[in-house]
Formats: C-alpha cells, sequence, structure tokens
C-alpha cells in the first residue's frame, strides 16, 4: 500500500494534509531525497541523509531533527508500507506561514511517503534509452537538491514529447548532466563523468558507480566533456535512484556506437544489482 507522513502522524498517501500556507507549496521553499529501498533494506541511507542534511544548511533551512530518530520515522514508514521493494520520498520544508518571502519564525514541515518502485519498462534496461540535447537553464547552485525544479521539468517534457527518456543538459557546449540523472561517456574503456561542482548534483548512485569502477579497476575519470565527445563515445550510460544504471543509446538522430548497449555499461549493471541485493554495508 501507499502510505504517507506529516509532521508527526502516519497517514493515507491520498488523504489532504498540506496547508494552503505551506511553503513547500507556495514558494518551493525547501529541498527532497528519494530512497531506494531493496528487501525492506534502505540502499546508502547514509549518503542520502547526508545530502539531505547538506541541502537543508545550504539553503538555512534550520531542519534540526537528531539523525536517529529521523531514521526511525523512516523505518516506521517502510513497516508501515507493507512493501520489501519501494520508494520512500522525504520532503523538508520551511514549514507554515502566511505568505511572505522572508523567512518566517516557525517549525519546519516534514512529510515522506512510500510508494512501491516508480516503474522504469525492464526493456529499456535490456535495449537502452534514448535522449535528447538541451540547453541547461537551471539556477546555479543544482548541487542542493531543491524542490525548484521547473527547469528539469520544462526539459524533461521535451525529452518526452521527442520519444526520449531523457534530456541531457549542456552549458557552453559541456555537458553538465540529466534532468534527473548523472551522465558519463565510455571512451576507449574509460569511464568520464561532469567533475563535481555547484553545476551538478552529486548523485549517490554515482557515488556506487564510482566505487564498481575502482574495484574494477576501471579508469573513472572526472572532466568536462563536450557535445561532440558525447556522440563519438563508444557508450553513453546515465544513472539515479530510479533508472539505476540506464544505458542510452541514441541522442538526437545521433547513434551512439552500434546504437547497443556496450560491455562496460553492462558490467556497470551486473555489479549495480549485486550491490542491491547482497551486503548491506552501504545501507544502514
Amino acid at each position: 500500500m501507499s502510505v504517507a507522513y506529516f509532521n508527526g502522524t502516519f497517514v493515507d498517501s491520498n488523504d489532504p494534509v498540506v496547508p494552503i500556507d505551506e511553503r513547500g507549496h507556495q514558494f518551493g521553499d525547501g529541498v527532497y531525497e528519494l530512497i531506494r529501498i531493496y528487501n525492506s533494506k534502505p540502499f546508502m541511507l547514509e549518503e542520502h541523509l547526508d545530502r539531505l542534511y547538506m541541502s537543508a544548511k545550504a539553503i538555512a533551512l534550520p531542519f534540526d531533527q537528531k539523525r536517529e530518530s529521523f531514521k526511525e520515522i523512516i523505518f516506521q514508514l517502510i513497516e508501515r508500507s507493507g512493501l520489501d521493494n519501494l520508494d520512500v520520498y522525504m520532503q523538508i520544508t520551511r514549514g507554515m506561514a502566511p505568505r511572505n518571502h522572508l523567512f518566517p519564525d516557525a517549525p519546519v514541515s516534514i512529510s515522506m511517503t512510500a510508494k512501491p518502485f516508480r516503474s522504469i519498462p525492464p526493456e529499456l534496461r535490456e535495449k537502452g534509452a534514448k535522449a535528447i540535447l538541451h540547453p541547461d537553464e537551471r539556477w546555479m547552485n543544482c548541487y542542493i537538491k531543491s524542490l525548484n525544479l521547473l527547469p528539469n521539468i520544462l526539459a524533461k517534457q521535451e525529452a518526452h514529447k521527442a520519444g526520449c527518456l531523457e534530456a541531457i543538459l549542456h552549458r557552453d557546449g559541456k555537458l553538465t548532466e540529466g534532468t534527473s540523472t548523472n551522465v558519463y561517456v565510455i571512451k576507449d574503456s574509460r569511464i568520464q563523468t561532469t567533475p563535481l561542482s555547484r553545476h551538478i548534483l552529486a548523485g549517490i548512485t554515482r557515488m556506487a558507480v564510482q566505487k564498481i569502477a575502482m574495484e574494477a579497476a576501471i579508469p573513472f575519470e572526472e572532466k568536462h566533456v563536450d557535445i561532440e565527445e558525447l556522440y563519438e563515445a563508444d557508450e553513453v550510460f546515465i544513472t539515479s535512484t530510479t533508472n539505476e544504471v540506464m544505458p542510452i543509446v541514441q541522442v538526437g538522430d545521433k547513434l551512439i556506437g552500434d546504437g547497443q548497449p556496450g560491455p562496460m555499461t553492462r558490467l556497470l549493471q551486473r555489479h549495480f544489482q549485486e550491490l542491491t541485493t547482497t551486503t548491506v554495508s552501504a545501507d544502514a
């Protein structure tokens, strides 16, 4: 079942609970995380919480709930859902107050939902997905996982209209990331991806892929990749919590390699699946 949590109360996810004057609704004044649960175990929970607390601090949001008590809410939500494999979405906002641009003197608002895995067609992981290129029109602090996602949404919609899964964003001729993913090219058996900066999100799945690459002795390079290098790549893939490791076989009208998922992407997919099903060392 789909269950939710709002400021101390567990509710049905369809129950109306957010007041009109909630600042997440009024201003997008908040931050969020999405954690995937495999076999009842949160994957890379600590890393997700590190980023959540960092994002809150970056927007001066006074989210001071003790980490252990916050984790307990997450585990209670998982248990109440009755699901083994699910997505937990959490959102922290600056709370409820009459509409005013200045920060209010109000407690933060915490909401969460627990729902079955977001559906990704299995054939996409098997055969690979398509993407478009799109200018990166977002703000300059994309390292914060904030609620302000309108430019991402507009670019993602353009990708959807073109029959594609994702829009790969670029600034000044260099790739940044996808609308909701990190982007990688493989050339001469080397993984290349945009260096971490204020302009991209430090993806949790990105961390997992970097770890896999290190253990498999695959070179993992942080470099600014230009559009021509994308087109000339041997393989391209994207990562995110919901997409996991997703091959990209075509960008616009350009096939990547031979238009099929490549051997290194396949290897990363296999190793990632092993990570989610074997140990719990990164989970709790």
